[in-house]
């Protein structure tokens, strides 16, 4: 199949689903454009404003799509190229951009409370207390995996020969293994995301206490991220995948307690304009390919060596892929700051439903990268290596991916494009780092109102609950694996999209509206979840991997007690006449 068949298709699907079936479910949702939003009957000019749709899409792609839209696909495409594509865009219409709408357009009908909130209204108090510590347990799963993906990248080597270069002829700077020349393409990502930190704080200062203009904010971002990669090149750091995750810890750690102008809004807005550039290439230099005649030269099928590796088909693919069709995270992103942006009913749908769908694109063309231009012998040897000494880096497998993709595309010289890459994944796995570290604090706090009846002092200061979620990344990223994390982060990912589908199901049926749009996709999802913790169960005991058995013993008993508490609500049937007013 030639790519550019399998790129317009996948557009062609998101373009009906976000013209027609969004609409389909806004009419069920009963969006009114007349309804006024929290954002102008709480407008306080610092959480709550009314802003223009095309600025809330933009913060709220730049929320979500962190590094699991790549890294998931580039890990489940092991099972082939064919059901890895028909999840990625089937799941995206019908189940990621269903959570992702249904949810923001409920936290802003309830005023802007998050789906915590939401299940405290729907599901009573068990049912917040089991949302917010389910939600711990999973944004310790998700740093914890990314800690261990970025360690693992800023230190990547990979031979000259297959980047398809000589020594001497390229300007990375290399290093001899067992007789090979090896470049170091990490170490270049290492420099860029040191001066890119460093330099977030001046660019917050200038921006958000000097008032710099958007044109010259914009202009200096862009001149930060291109020096980033000159000063890469020229003075690339090695440091050992250990030391990284020290370090990287630390920053967090200090992050997650700052202004959020200092670090993280500044970083953020450089990183993105890294996003959209790299879609934005990826893109080009498939419709390029596409006209050259390339076409997929990955399995369509390879359910025996996925099953080899990962387990069988379903559930295990449906999990790894987590977030290029669906995340339980988004919903998180929706009742936190989306919620409250929001000027109209309808611009829930336009942002919500398609955010989603462009990050179901960009699993698209990472799939058509990894399918299109990367031999199955080398993504083998990166993603799922044979040999136990060598670590899994995904990330490297689809930077490679894409430094032949721009080349081939585009002319751009593979170990350039390749670097571009790891940047592209380093900037928003760093960014989904400090901010999760710094949302787990919020979370930490408020499990400590609810479990003590006077909360002590110590337990009331951002460094200690700060320290404990960096303390909990990163025994559990020092202690496993990224292959043996993903799996159990996926699941719990998309658990919490599960329970938050129960949630928006239940609020609609106290109202009396339409939910089987919300409700198949709830079962589905709470199936497949269940299913594989199950599967995962068993390899964890058999591994006597106790750390992992616990978090997974933990995932089961909260779901199941989400589940159970949905079950009730449902059973009874419980009348409520009318629409209930936003809380405001």
């Amino acid at each position: 199949m030639n790519v550019l068949v399998a790129l317009v298709a996948a557009a062609a699907v998101f373009v009906v689903a976000g013209r027609f079936y969004s609409r389909y479910i806004a009419r069920s949702l009963g969006e009114d454009p007349a309804h006024p939003t929290p954002a102008v009957t709480c407008c306080d000019g610092r959480d709550y404003v009314p802003t223009k749709p095309y600025v809330v899409f933009a913060h709220h792609f730049s929320a979500i799509a962190g590094a699991g839209p790549i890294l998931g696909p580039t890990m489940a495409i092991l099972y082939g190229f064919v059901p890895a594509w028909l999840w990625v865009v089937f799941g995206g219409v019908f189940i990621g951009a269903v959570h992702d709408y249904t949810t923001l357009f409920i936290s802003m009908r309830e005023g802007g409370k998050s789906m915590a909130e939401v299940a405290r209204r729907t599901l009573g108090p068990t049912g917040f207390n089991l949302f917010i510590a389910f939600t711990i347990v999973m944004i310790v799963l998700v740093t914890s995996s990314f800690l261990s993906a970025t360690a693992i990248s800023l230190t990547s080597l990979w031979p000259l020969a297959k980047i398809g270069v000589r020594e001497g002829e390229t300007f990375l700077k290399t290093a001899v293994r067992d007789g090979v020349v090896m470049g170091r393409i990490g170490g270049i990502a290492s420099t860029s995301v040191i001066f890119i930190t460093l330099c977030s704080p001046f660019l917050g200062f200038l921006i958000y206490k000097k008032g710099l203009k958007k044109a010259a904010a914009y202009g200096l971002a862009a001149a930060i991220c291109v020096g980033s990669v000159f000063l890469g090149i020229a003075f690339p750091v090695t440091l050992a995948p250990t030391t990284w995750m020290i370090i990287i810890s630390i920053y967090v750690l200090i992050a997650a307690g700052v202004p959020v102008w200092l670090i993280l809004q500044p970083r953020d807005f450089i990183n993105v304009q890294i996003l959209y550039g790299g879609i934005g290439l990826m893109v080009v230099s498939l419709f390029s390919c596409g006209f050259q005649g390339i076409r997929i030269a990955m399995p369509r099928f390879n359910l025996a060596e996925g099953t080899l590796n990962l387990g069988f088909i379903w559930p295990m693919m449906f999990i790894t892929i987590a977030c290029g069709a669906i995340s339980g995270f988004h919903c998180l992103v929706a009742g936190g700051t989306t919620g409250k942006q929001l000027a109209k009913e309808p611009d829930a749908r336009r942002v919500g439903y398609n955010a989603m769908l462009l990050e179901s694109l960009l699993s698209v063309c990472v799939l058509l990268a990894l399918g299109a231009v990367m031999a199955f012998s080398d993504y083998k040897a990166i993603v799922w290596p044979t040999d136990p000494a060598v670590r899994s880096n995904p990330i490297l497998g689809f930077s490679l991916a894409a430094g032949r993709l721009f080349h081939q595309g585009l002319g751009i010289p593979v170990a350039l494009g390749t670097v571009f890459g790891i940047l592209l994944v380093e900037g928003f796995v760093i960014t989904t780092l400090d901010a999760a570290v710094r949302l787990n604090r919020y979370l930490f706090e408020e499990l400590w109102s609810i479990v003590l009846k006077k909360v002590p002092g110590l337990l009331r200061q951002y460094w200690f609950n700060s320290g404990l979620s960096v303390v909990l990344m990163w025994t559990l990223a020092y202690s496993n694996a990224f292959s043996a994390l993903w799996p159990i982060f996926g699941t719990a990912n998309q658990l919490l999209a599960a329970m938050a589908l129960l949630t928006v199901s239940a609020w609609l049926l106290l109202r009396r509206r339409k939910k089987w749009f919300t409700l198949v996709p709830a079962v589905f999802m709470v199936a497949t979840t269940l299913v594989s913790l199950g599967i995962l169960l068993a390899g964890y005991i058999r591994k006597g991997n106790y750390i992992l058995i616990a978090a997974d013993l933990l995932l089961l008993a909260l779901s199941v007690g989400v589940v159970v508490l949905s079950l009730k609500t449902f059973l009874k049937k419980r009348d409520r006449p009318g629409e209930a007013p936003a809380a405001v």
